[in-house]
């Protein structure tokens, strides 16, 4: 784990910026690749994806704030705005982007679809790097394990810290006890996504709603699977399912949505 890379005066680089950076980049330049090769306009891809990146944080941090508000935030609100030091939920980004597509198509009278199914194939991308900076940083570790693919993350780490609270470990551990290193297992996961979605989108780009609706079922389908094993605190259960799993059984319907909206109505012309 190596959080911090340097630190120069008060400017601090954290692994978990830096992914999100590189995420962000190589998403861009996948989606201007996407969009010329299927002779679509692509000159304001980086405007678009900058006010994505932007919801989509606002959105992240606003659900984790929400989640985590009296273990962490209710006697430091300013806390808040410190996302270098991560504490971000995914589906909580996933909502604030689609809140923005909304309002964007709107405003441009376009169609929801266009740029949505293009966005959808490359975000598994960004969720690669985002996931690395995950591990780099500590936090969406998993439950405890003795397998040979356990992670043991150092003193000060977010596992280190539960497992002394639970009194797992005493506070001269120098590390925590091996978890399963589920950001690994989903960041590689979402890279598959991401070869397939690739070479899905050429093919059926003109399908409206195709390649959205694969993405919204195969993220939702590694998501609940994933969620089992996760080890993290305050996870939240429906029914026996954390809220993760809840929400990704509904986004999974609404991935089948897209796919019969697709094959009724979404041909482009």
């Amino acid at each position: 784990m190596h959080s911090e890379l340097f630190q120069i005066g008060p400017f601090t680089l954290r692994m978990y910026g830096l992914c999100m950076a590189l995420g962000f980049l190589l998403a861009w330049r996948a989606m201007v690749y996407l969009r010329k090769k299927t002779n679509q306009p692509y000159e304001d891809v980086a405007t678009l994806l900058t006010w994505v990146m932007i919801s989509s944080i606002l959105g992240a941090r606003l659900a984790y704030v929400m989640l985590n508000w009296t273990a962490e935030f209710s006697q430091d609100p300013m806390a808040i705005i410190r996302i270098d030091q991560g504490g971000l939920v995914y589906y909580g980004g996933l909502i604030g982007a689609m809140v923005f597509y909304v309002g964007y198509t709107l405003y441009y009278k376009l169609n929801f679809f266009d740029i949505g199914d293009v966005t959808a194939t490359v975000l598994p991308l960004g969720q690669f790097f985002g996931r690395l900076g995950c591990f780099m940083h500590g936090c969406c570790y998993g439950q405890q394990t003795d397998a040979w693919c356990g992670v043991c993350f150092p003193k000060g780490s977010p596992a280190w810290g539960e497992q002394l609270k639970q009194g797992l470990i005493k506070h001269t551990a120098p590390e925590a006890l091996a978890v399963i290193p589920t950001q690994l297992i989903e960041s590689f996961a979402t890279l598959i996504l991401f070869v397939v979605l690739f070479r899905l989108y050429p093919r059926h780009y003109k399908d409206r709603g195709f390649v959205g609706g694969c993405y919204l079922m195969g993220y939702a389908t590694l998501r609940f699977l994933i969620e089992f094993l996760r080890g993290d605190a305050q996870r939240g259960t429906l029914a026996g399912l954390s809220t993760s799993q809840t929400i990704s059984i509904l986004i999974f319907i609404g991935g089948i949505a897209c796919l019969v909206w697709s094959k009724t109505k979404g041909k482009n012309k």
